[in-house]
């Protein structure tokens, strides 16, 4: 099995990341799912999804949760039954859980994509990259924010966050690994630590 990376983010705090390698069958191993696991699993149409939810599920037995253990509220916010707290994501090949006994926590993982050059305007003020002339370097940049916005925005874990609007991320060097945000909205600031890491045409933030 394919456990790719573990990250201790503190003495309370732990990111876990899998990389997809297995087969479906090889995957359906050494789990036990809940009834409605199962028929969400067999309502998915991509396989690529399907082993996503399943290596998720290898995931939470790495930190010692069965899928019982995971309910989702009404707005699809993840909870695990001890309280503790969790955030789950999934990008391609890789998918990735951060676990907190204490913290509000985010996690996202996307692949690095030139697509993300035509959305920029829609989640961040394009003016802050200006002086980023390579385009890898701008894609690069642009990914780590949409993916500390998301954490973010899995944080607060309703419906009407706007990434433009409500969530800021101050600016940041590739090789600190690391930043900070804030969600600002219905009268509040509330600030985060975010760090990000990249490998394999992926980049992988989190936020506490």
């Amino acid at each position: 099995m394919s456990l790719y990376k573990t990250i201790t983010v503190n003495s309370t705090t732990k990111v876990l990341i899998w990389k997809i390698e297995e087969s479906l069958i090889n995957l359906q191993q050494g789990i036990l799912l809940t009834e409605s696991s199962k028929n969400r699993l067999q309502s998915m149409k991509s396989e690529l999804h399907q082993k996503g939810f399943l290596s998720i599920r290898h995931l939470l037995k790495e930190v010692g949760y069965t899928d019982s253990d995971l309910i989702y509220d009404a707005f699809g916010k993840p909870h695990l039954i001890d309280k503790k707290l969790i955030s789950i994501t999934h990008s391609f090949t890789f998918t990735a859980i951060i676990v907190s006994d204490d913290l509000q926590v985010g996690i996202d993982i996307e692949k690095q994509r030139d697509k993300i050059l035509k959305i920029a305007h829609k989640f961040t003020p394009l003016e802050e990259y200006k002086t980023i002339a390579n385009a890898d370097a701008l894609i690069s940049k642009l990914t780590i924010v949409w993916g500390a916005k998301e954490s973010l925005y899995k944080i607060y874990g309703k419906k009407k966050l706007l990434f433009l609007h409500h969530i800021y991320i101050d600016d940041f060097k590739f090789e600190d690994e690391k930043t900070s945000g804030e969600i600002r909205f219905d009268g509040q600031m509330t600030p985060y630590k975010i760090e990000f890491l990249e490998f394999e045409g992926f980049t992988c933030v989190y936020a506490y």
